[in-house]
């Protein structure tokens, strides 16, 4: 199965925010295997001659170090460098790339880019004043597609168990068609969890069928279907970014830390000189991991995050980690106060609790 190639369409379903209880399931993922079912992700086609120059005009990360079968982080911004979305880039094709975009910005994302095209100008191409159409087209698959991320310890082996034991798994950041009886599917070595993981794409009118025989084979390795409850926690202590509360079209990826993903270098890409600008003068505020110095309630989105009795931020993660058993989560705070080891409190039900500002990842494995 190509990724592109035209598919019956799917209703899908939407992740539940659990199966059996979020820690259960958490829990499965750290120490065994667990598969979330992801087909509500959004997928884009970017295909044509022009495509990886346009998109890596539309898009932070460098587009130009992709090879075929590979993938990369990135973001598409806003003028003001907000950001609009955190997406993952695969080029699958010499001339064809793979957009997986975040559920609730799909549409959202799919207007400004088709926007951007239609007004857009054929990179390197001298238009003498006058607007050239670009040369690659752009397209939504996102109905379909299926897509599972199978995630956890016991990945590799399930995966194996799924596809046969001579077939080679893809390296990490790498997607690779795989044989499965009498079609096939696209396997991306991702996710979104901290543990070794695949994402899986197949043609929706397979999902339920897909679904069953990942859960049917991984019975040895003691898997849990995995809802967002569980999703949101393994996310959170790894310190990974959500989209619409750690990320914003009023915060830009220096601001959340995430700097590595955008190529400065590159001469034009939108949002550019915004990022540029703070670079230079350096973020207001910063986004911030934190764990709780003392048991009790855990901390929500929105709580008040307070510096020597002043207000400095605002919760944007928080959670109760089953890893840790502890409090923990994600804060933007004044710039002066974002260092690792600062004392901060969290205000929960009008009271102040103490907290500490981590290393990211808040979460690591034990050592075997």
């Amino acid at each position: 199965m190509r990724l592109g190639a035209k598919m019956v369409p799917f209703a899908g379903w939407l992740m539940p925010v659990q199966y059996t209880s979020i820690v259960e399931e958490h829990l499965a993922v750290r120490n065994n295997v667990g598969v979330f079912d992801i087909s509500h992700m959004g997928q884009f086609i970017v295909h044509g001659a022009d495509a990886r120059d346009w998109l890596n005009s539309m898009l932070t990360n460098n587009v130009d170090k992709l090879d075929v079968g590979t993938g990369q982080y990135t973001f598409l911004l806003n003028d003001h460098g907000g950001i609009i979305d955190d997406l993952i880039a695969y080029r699958i094709d010499e001339q064809k790339y793979l957009l997986v975009v975040n559920a609730a910005r799909a549409d959202e994302d799919f207007a400004w880019l088709q926007n951007r095209l239609k007004e857009g100008r054929s990179p390197g191409r001298p238009s003498g004043g006058l607007e050239t159409a670009v040369s690659c087209t752009l397209s939504s698959c996102s109905a379909d597609f299926g897509a599972v991320a199978i995630q956890g310890p016991h990945t590799m082996a399930l995966f194996h168990a799924l596809f046969g034991k001579d077939i080679k798994p893809p390296a990490r950041n790498h997607i690779v068609d795989v044989p499965l009886d009498t079609t096939s599917v696209s396997v991306a070595r991702t996710g979104y969890t901290g543990e070794d993981g695949i994402e899986v794409f197949f043609s929706a009118k397979d999902a339920v069928k897909f679904w069953s025989a990942v859960l049917e084979q991984g019975k040895t390795f003691g898997i849990k279907a995995c809802g967002l409850g569980a999703r949101d926690t393994l996310r959170l202590e790894m310190c990974y970014p959500l989209n619409g509360s750690d990320l914003s079209p009023e915060r830009n990826p220096i601001e959340a830390g995430l700097g590595f993903f955008v190529d400065l270098a590159k001469p034009e890409f939108v949002g550019r000189d915004a990022l540029l600008n703070t670079k230079e003068f350096g973020p207001r505020e910063k986004l911030v991991p934190f764990r709780m110095k003392e048991k009790g309630p855990p901390p929500r989105p929105h709580y008040a995050v307070f510096g020597n009795g002043e207000r400095i931020g605002e919760v944007t993660s928080g959670t109760l980690s089953p890893s840790l058993n502890w409090g923990i989560g994600m804060a933007y705070v004044s710039s002066a106060h974002a260092k690792i080891g600062a004392e901060i409190d969290i205000e929960i039900r009008a009271q102040k609790f103490p907290a500490t500002v981590e290393k990211k990842p808040l979460y690591r494995k034990p050592a075997s």
